[in-house]
């Protein structure tokens, strides 16, 4: 079999990989900003002390140990419970969360010449037409994990915590998904690619930037926070009430499965939101065809303009030499060498930076196809993991601020409030796309 004949599978497999770690990489992430936000907001200094060869990397060294104790912590199943479907249940909630991400897509595209043929290479998983459907029906699918956590555990708590997800799934689905309707109206696709192209080009392209998209911002991002049980509802594992809710019966890699999954699901809960109204992937004012043919200027400008600020985290960090923690350690205490290394760390970023600067200059990289192909996908993935880093903080922020809410101010809000919000805000969607189109005539 020739390569040209692989090279479309082969792609496909890369973007499955790359879909998969592009979750997997910022979850360790979010665990230690969980930790360091939660200290901040509390006006305490957090995890501090782990360390390997001396690097603490302010907290990040926690979340390793976090790995190797779910590892190594004894994996008990208790008597009482459905062997075959507790089991399933972690596994599910986690696939889920994986499988979503699928079709949110992290560029436009990527001509890779094999042979005597170029192949463009989408820079999505799957570009299904019907990717924002996909998407609601996922979520959907996702409290299925949970909910069979809670039955199979045989555990009332558990029980009882099952049974909160799936009223909370019922509740908010339907103003997530009026939500969702609203951007198909303004877009007139859903597909999340053609989603994502119609907000190219100036910021205020994007859906979030419109009165009917505001609302539907505001309305979809709610029910994503009830959608990954994340703080104000939390009710399906409020410890106050429940124990542990749903995965009281849950230990070592198992409950990990169920921890992660909860930080898989904010990271494409973040993933949608910025795609349907914060224009994805796309670089505020910047296509992709700008920065193709503008590839050399963009490597040069960003080359040389992040040098100043790698150097300013270098000289900070050779600074926290002089902090007390490290005056009061001992001389020969290896973590002394923390400094020094982030120091070291910094300064070879500026460097290759600077070398990505001189590259520009040069005009290598603007030269060919696939070096413009490149300078873009970077480009575009670093705007879509901001914009999913932002909205990952924004979980955390929350969880740390707000209170739970009871059971029937949840309930409340999902019926009462947002779903009659919703559907007027679909009507008012209606009405804006008709005079838009109208007065473009």
């Amino acid at each position: 079999m020739s390569l040209e004949t692989l090279a479309p599978w082969l792609a496909v497999l890369a973007k499955c990989v790359f879909s998969v770690a592009f979750v997997m990489q910022i979850v360790p992430l979010l665990i230690w900003a969980e930790r360091k936000g939660a200290a901040y907001i509390q006006d305490r200094p957090g995890p501090n002390r782990a360390d390997i060869l001396g690097i603490r990397a302010g907290g990040l060294v926690h979340t390793l140990n976090d790995v190797v104790k779910l590892i190594m912590k004894e994996d008990i199943v208790p008597g009482h419970v459905e062997k075959r479907y507790w089991a399933a249940a972690p596994v599910i909630s986690m696939t889920i969360a994986l499988i979503t991400f699928s079709v949110v897509p992290f560029g436009d595209k990527l001509s890779l010449p094999v042979g005597d043929k170029t192949f463009d290479v989408l820079m999505q998983v799957s570009s299904m037409d019907g990717g924002l459907l996909f998407v609601l029906a996922m979520t959907g699918i996702g409290v299925y994990g949970v909910m069979l956590a809670g039955w199979a555990s045989n555990n009332k708590f558990s029980l009882l915590g099952g049974l909160r997800a799936s009223a909370q799934m019922v509740s908010y689905e339907l103003a997530m998904g009026l939500s969702a309707v609203v951007v198909f109206l303004m877009t007139g696709s859903v597909s999340l690619t053609k989603i994502a192209e119609a907000q190219s080009g100036a910021i205020w392209h994007w859906n979030v930037f419109s009165v009917p998209g505001f609302i539907a911002f505001l309305l979809f991002w709610t029910a994503a926070f009830a959608e990954t049980n994340r703080t104000p509802f939390d009710l399906p594992e409020g410890e106050a009430e429940l124990v542990g809710g749903y995965h009281t019966e849950y230990s070592s890699l198992r409950f990990a499965l169920f921890f992660m999954a909860e930080y898989a699901n904010m990271i494409v809960a973040s993933a949608v939101t910025a795609t349907l109204f914060f224009g994805g992937y796309n670089v505020p004012f910047l296509d992709g065809d700008a920065i193709r043919e503008h590839a050399d200027l963009i490597l040069t400008v960003v080359g040389f303009g992040a040098v100043p600020a790698f150097l300013f985290f270098a000289f900070v960090a050779w600074k926290r030499r002089n902090r007390p923690f490290y005056r009061e350690l001992k001389a020969d205490d290896i973590r002394h060498r923390e400094p020094k290394f982030f120091a070291a760390v910094w300064t070879g970023a500026a460097v290759a930076h600077g070398g990505l600067g001189l590259l520009g200059l040069a005009g290598i990289v603007g030269a060919s196809p696939l070096g413009q192909d490149g300078v873009a996908f970077v480009l575009q993935l670093t705007a879509l993991v901001v914009k999913v880093l932002i909205g990952c903080w924004i979980f955390i922020w929350v969880r740390w601020t707000v209170p739970r809410f009871r059971y029937d101010q949840l309930m409340d809000l999902g019926w009462k409030m947002m779903l009659p919000a919703a559907l007027g805000n679909v009507f008012l969607a209606a009405i804006w796309v008709i005079v838009q189109t109208n007065f473009a005539n």
